[in-house]
């Protein structure tokens, strides 16, 4: 590991080992820059307060794609004490990737956060509502897991479909650039108002999209609390 290097370690979630990774800054000196849980803010700690002991890895990226490694530590710097932790859309992976190259992105998000299509993701707000109802921790416990577990079986259920989704957006916008390269109005219109429904689509899934965020958080937030 080098001044300015994405660092990552596997985080250990409900005794699952490798669950997601935790990205950092390394500052050359002892000292990482990351998000840390649970104060949800940009702090500089230790290597071993950001290791916790597991396995460091580096994130790689192509010659010429990242700053300059002092430029890195720099705008690392530059957010230290920021309180704006967002699962989706501002995490710790999407603080480094942004610090090295400039670009605030998550794989791990792409990957792996699906949009609901067919499930009713209100429904999942029940175990959640009973766990949190709960006084007794054991029972408390048990039931959040279970309320982590029914997101979970709608992640793996979803995220082909979502996928599919995005590809089939992809392909009528294709065809619809093809079709007026070769003067076919009327095929480019048809492909158009395909890619629209999907887009309309998506739009109507936002709101679901917020809901099953805003469960899996409260559901880890309540377990590390329990």
């Amino acid at each position: 590991m080098a001044t300015g290097d994405q660092i990552y370690v596997y985080r250990e979630l409900l005794n699952l080992q490798g669950l997601y990774e935790h990205h950092g800054i390394d500052c050359g000196d002892g000292t990482v820059i990351h998000y840390r849980k649970p104060s949800e803010m940009i702090e500089r700690t230790s290597l071993d307060i950001f290791t916790r002991g597991n396995p460091t890895y580096i994130k790689e990226y192509p010659q010429g794609f990242s700053f300059i490694p002092e430029i890195v530590v720099q705008r690392a710097e530059s957010r230290l004490g920021e309180q704006k932790y967002n699962l989706l859309f501002n995490n710790c992976e999407h603080f480094a990737t942004w610090c090295k190259t400039g670009i605030n992105d998550s794989k791990q998000v792409r990957d792996f956060v699906p949009i609901i299509t067919q499930l009713q993701t209100s429904n999942l707000y029940n175990p959640l509502k009973e766990a949190l109802g709960q006084t007794d921790s054991k029972t408390a416990k048990q039931l959040l897991n279970e309320a982590l577990g029914d997101i979970k079986v709608a992640w793996d259920d979803i995220q082909p479909q979502y996928k599919s989704m995005v590809k089939e957006v992809e392909t009528w916008d294709k065809v619809a650039k093809e079709a007026v390269k070769r003067n076919r109005d009327d095929l480019a219109r048809v492909a158009l108002q395909r890619k629209l429904n999907y887009k309309r689509r998506a739009t109507e899934l936002e709101e679901q999209l917020k809901h099953l965020a805003t469960m899996t958080e409260d559901v880890l937030t309540n377990l590390l609390n329990t």
